[in-house]
């Protein structure tokens, strides 16, 4: 064991766990004042169900020894985290870990690779903002992570010999494909992304989708959630090096770049189009870059990376209004920012990663032609396939058996009121009406590009 390593790796998992309450801080200043505290429930119920299912049988069915073809791990191998938490209590070894995953305690790397599981579970519900139960959301929650993101962290980061024995296979993308997503392209954003798409198909548009405004009720909290996301983030990409090491150096500098560029990237191009640079607009800027780098951070250099943030940033930036020329309700644009994010920067590896970074491979601008181009291309769209594809299976049983989308009345009322009985806000106990007589009326101002369709 490393004690570096070590130290680096819990301090990157206690950084990736900061993200979903960051999330929850985003998406809940995103949506209506109505709906902000189901939003955020939304967030801290993954964490809550995942944090026990990774326990039980996540770890095992992604890092377990391989019993599918390279398709999943051995749900009993480490069920409920057996055979490793042992510790030698005698000898030169007193105190160590009996079990390691290279460097660091078997736990550590359990503990790192949970946060992931949360996260992408909860990146799903801000497609579906204001109009899903939240019983149904915990129910879809927890067999969603178990029959497509557990599976599907197996095919990406299981990688041979690594976690489950010096002679254990892995998954096929890792080890046969040979795509390169350092920290979860596929696995995290375009797995969410697609997520997220199917079942808004399945739950159908917001009332009002596409006619009444509906801006985001708190930027402040937009802002602030944006923030911890880039924070945390360091964790997020520089962790995934498993190491206190070079590796992760490169990939916290590109990580920094590119979600710098981003953020320019997607304000230029509101400045450019609407005549305003927004709050919001850099807020999902930052997001967008953080997504588009996570699966090249340790495949490009930090000109590389700048390349990436601008592309994510301006190109998010437009595909946030797919949902409007499609007619799809992704209510706080997971397709735009994350789906199409995520296949950019793992896409993008085929064309600028360079062998003086770590991965080691060329792409096609530094003369590797498209042999790992065609790889990162089937990585993408087999995770992408999937994971629609499964969910919105999953989501049509759910909305045909117990029922997934909320009545329009309780919908229209709120939904914090009728699924959690609460409101986040409330504004007449603290300061009465607020009416004061021959008080000018406080401007509502325009909607933006974001809401209505142009």
């Amino acid at each position: 064991m490393d004690t570096g390593d070590t130290a680096w790796v819990l301090a990157s998992a206690a950084l990736v766990l900061l993200m979903t309450p960051g999330l929850a801080l985003f998406y809940g200043g995103m949506v209506r004042s109505k709906s902000v505290l189901n939003m955020m429930m939304m967030s801290f119920g993954a964490l809550a169900l995942i944090s026990v299912l990774w326990v039980l049988w996540g770890y095992s069915m992604a890092f377990g020894k391989d019993v599918g073809g390279g398709l999943l791990g051995d749900p009993a191998q480490f069920f409920g985290l057996k055979d490793l938490i042992g510790i030698f209590h005698e000898g030169d070894n007193l105190g160590q870990p009996t079990h390691l995953v290279g460097t660091v305690p078997a736990l550590a790397f359990v503990a790192f690779q949970a946060v992931f599981a949360i996260i992408t579970v909860a990146l799903i519900s801000g497609a579906i903002a204001d109009r899903a139960k939240f019983s149904t959301w915990m129910v879809f929650a927890g067999i969603w992570a178990t029959i497509v993101y557990f599976p599907v962290a197996h095919w990406v980061f299981a990688f041979d010999g690594f976690t489950a024995g010096p002679e254990s296979a892995g998954g096929w993308i890792a080890n046969q494909l040979k795509a390169i997503d350092f920290a979860g392209g596929t696995a995290v954003h375009i797995n969410a992304g697609a997520a997220g798409l199917a079942l808004a198909l399945v739950l159908g548009k917001r009332v009002g989708f596409g006619r009444d405004p509906m801006r985001p009720h708190n930027l402040t909290l937009v802002m602030i959630g944006a923030g911890l996301l880039w924070f945390g983030w360091f964790g997020f990409n520089a962790g995934s090096a498993v190491g206190a090491n070079g590796t992760a150096a490169v990939a916290w500098v590109n990580t920094m770049a590119a979600t710098g560029a981003a953020s320019l990237g997607w304000l230029a191009l509101e400045k450019f189009r609407d005549g305003h640079a927004t709050s919001l607009g850099a807020a999902s800027g930052v997001v967008a870059g953080l997504v588009a780098i996570t699966p090249s951070c340790s495949s490009v250099n930090p000109i590389g990376a700048i390349v990436i943030g601008l592309l994510a940033g301006s190109l998010c930036a437009l595909a946030v209004g797919l949902k409007f020329r499609f007619g799809f309700d992704d209510s706080l644009d997971v397709v735009g920012v994350h789906l199409v994010g995520g296949v950019l920067g793992t896409v993008a590896v085929g064309f600028l990663a360079t062998a003086d970074a770590p991965a080691g491979v060329d792409g096609l601008f530094y003369g590797g032609g498209v042999d790992q181009l065609w790889r990162q291309v089937v990585g993408a769209l087999s995770v992408l396939v999937f994971s629609f594809v499964v969910t919105y299976v999953l989501g049509t049983i759910l909305q045909r058996t117990i029922g997934f989308r909320l009545d329009e009345e309780d919908e229209v009322n709120g939904i914090d009121s009728f699924e959690h009985a609460e409101t986040a806000y409330d504004l007449v106990a603290l300061g009465g009406s607020g009416f004061r007589p021959g008080a000018a009326p406080v401007p509502t101002g325009a909607p933006s590009s974001r809401e209505v369709p142009a």
